[in-house]
């Protein structure tokens, strides 16, 4: 029987990327994000690469929404895979400058919208008998930065989070672990922080060699949802080589 996963925030990049690599290593896979034109493009585009591969399923999600995460819990059956991905930064103000609704909307996102959705789906992980919730931070829940206190903010309530998970369930059949990449270059992270501003975003990636890519999260995602059901991989630290911490990448 094939097991089923579902990724939030799968309409672009790294959600985008995991939901193909999971259907990849044969899970049912239920891509939930807010764009059902990109969530059924890249339904089609999986079924159609894929040969043999289960079942993929496009649903509208808004993870800022109660009614929304009901009516995804409703239209699933089982879960054994929860990737929490949904979320993002906004803004790169100081504390002293800072665009209070910026940080609204990401602990929104980032935090309650990780933990209505995990709460919603949490049933059906346990009765899976082997559950497994991956959530998608960021180096920035470990190490602030300067300009990063709202992102900062979210990622560490999300990484506590996760880590209190970890405890509450330690007698239930689910397992948790936490996904925490560096500077990863994708379609839209970066472009949606500045609102937009292609220059701005840019500026991030500027003279770095080599960044991550959304397929090499989607990378340690699959391997640690493959792992045999007695191993809980606890957290992932990934970022570039050239990158030593959150503030400090080399750039040629």
């Amino acid at each position: 029987m094939r097991k089923t996963a579902i990724v939030t925030g799968a309409s672009s990049g790294i959600g985008a990327a995991t939901a193909k690599r999971l259907a990849a290593e044969g899970f049912n896979v239920v891509l939930a994000a807010r764009r059902r034109d990109r969530l059924d493009a890249l339904a089609k585009e999986i079924t159609e690469s894929m040969p043999g591969v289960g079942k993929v399923v496009a649903v509208t999600l808004d993870v800022t929404s109660q009614e929304s995460v009901d009516e995804l819990a409703a239209a699933v059956g089982g879960c054994h895979v929860l990737v929490n991905n949904a979320g993002g930064a906004l803004g790169l103000d100081s504390v002293a400058t800072a665009d209070l609704a910026d940080w609204q909307a990401m602990y929104d996102t980032n935090v309650l919208g990780l933990v209505r959705v995990t709460k919603a789906l949490l049933p059906k992980l346990i009765e899976s008998g082997a559950g497994h919730v991956v959530n998608i931070t960021s180096l920035a829940a470990h190490v602030p930065y300067e300009g990063g206190g709202g992102y900062n903010a979210a990622k560490h309530a999300a990484y506590a989070v996760n880590d209190v998970m970890r405890l509450e369930l330690v007698a239930e059949p689910v397992r948790i672990t936490e996904v925490a990449p560096g500077l990863v270059k994708t379609e839209e992270f970066s472009l949606v922080r500045f609102g937009g501003d292609e220059e701005k975003a840019a500026k991030p990636y500027e003279g770095v060699p080599e960044p991550l890519v959304a397929e090499d999260i989607a990378d340690c995602v699959a391997w640690a949802v493959t792992r045999p059901p007695h191993v809980n991989i606890d957290r992932i630290d990934v970022q570039p080589r050239v990158q030593a911490a959150p503030h400090k990448l080399h750039r040629e």
